[in-house]
């Protein structure tokens, strides 16, 4: 069997050094070579083509996000972040190393975990990652791969009306994904959006405040009990970490009931919420993510009337959650990230189209 091999960025050189004895002390695993900056991260990408980069955004010479995006460009390469920076500027920096292609982010260990848990969860989030395949950034080049397709389990049928509200679920690769949305979405976009995606609790407190300056439309958490926003001013509520969002007569509720696939907020318990409240005025859409939360969601609220569609599989970072939507027949239309934002402008009335960076 062939071993993962592995790239260590990490100035420091003591946790350099512990990140390389957990990683050769997996079988599975090959440390292939080590770098203290940036700049030597990226020859050393560039020279020996890694399967995995463990990367810290704190680097000397090129910082973690120059790193990212170089490395994203010209080798693309599954990069896992791994970061002890709690602070509203180095999140805003992991998000933006996220967006531009990073696929996971994994916080450096607090000293409180149980013996083992920190290296039992590093080792198994290096070899999933391992297997996903990567995609140059910027995304456009991919746009004349991709197509509209339907699923074959419900025949299609005609857009609401008036849409009401947009619910959107992600995972991996979500806040990139987000950020291609929300950007083609015109300032007057008059249709509500709640959002779940799936992040750490430490690595999603600033998540709403970094999408909100990435987007023409106001970006908030979700407050438990606020009322549904109406549609005349779009705005966008996330999911707060460690909260499920609901709909419930018209109104917001955060729970904090069991996890929904390992997952909380999970998308199922979103998406179920709309489809028994008001799926006939909704359009979802399940983007790029690892697992199968939301697919079960997403056909709910198809069977009750609702607009679905789902990312396709050469956009998604992983082709895990919407594909499971597709093999379901959750999803209407399956389409190239780069469309779903002009598709919802159509569907919510909007005649003034947008074009993304």
């Amino acid at each position: 069997m062939r071993q993962v091999r592995v790239l260590v960025v990490e100035d420091s050189v003591s946790v350099r050094r512990r990140l390389v004895e957990i990683l050769e002390a997996d079988t599975e695993l090959q440390v292939i070579g080590e770098a203290e900056d940036g700049k030597t991260a990226i020859e050393l990408c560039q020279a020996m083509r890694p399967d995995v980069v463990t990367l810290d955004m704190m680097l000397p010479v090129m910082t973690g996000l120059a790193a990212t995006e170089y490395i994203m460009a010209y080798c693309p390469t599954p990069i896992l972040i791994i970061s002890a920076s709690t602070n509203r500027g180095e999140l805003f920096r992991t998000y933006d190393a996220l967006s531009a292609g990073a696929v996971d982010v994994l916080e450096k260990p607090t000293g409180e975990e149980r013996d083992g848990e920190w290296e039992s969860r590093l080792l198994a989030t290096v070899k999933l990652i391992s297997r996903i395949k990567v995609i140059t950034h910027p995304r456009g080049k991919l746009a004349s791969r991709a197509s509209m397709a339907s699923s074959p389990a419900v025949e299609p049928r005609q857009a609401p009306a008036a849409v009401r509200l947009i619910a959107l679920g992600a995972s991996t690769g979500g806040p990139a994904a987000a950020v291609k949305i929300l950007k083609g979405l015109s300032p007057d976009f008059p249709v509500p959006i709640l959002f779940v995606i799936h992040m750490g609790r430490i690595f999603a407190e600033s998540l709403a405040e970094w999408l909100d300056g990435q987007s023409p439309l106001p970006v908030a958490f979700a407050r438990d009990g606020e009322s549904l926003p109406q549609p005349g001013r779009g705005r966008v509520l996330l999911a707060p970490a460690d909260f499920h969002l609901e709909v419930h007569r018209g109104r917001l509720r955060l729970t904090t009931d069991p996890e929904r696939h390992s997952c909380r907020p999970s998308v199922d318990v979103l998406f179920e919420s709309i489809a028994g409240e008001m799926a006939g005025d909704t359009v979802a859409c399940l983007l790029t993510g690892m697992g199968r939360d939301g697919a079960e969601g997403l056909l709910a609220i198809r069977r009750a009337g609702g607009t679905t569609l789902a990312q396709d599989e050469a956009t998604s970072v992983v082709y895990g959650m919407p594909r499971e939507a597709f093999l379901l027949g959750a999803a209407e239309r399956v389409l190239p990230l780069a469309h779903i934002a002009p598709v919802l402008m159509k569907l919510a009335g909007c005649t003034r189209s947008r074009r993304t960076p």
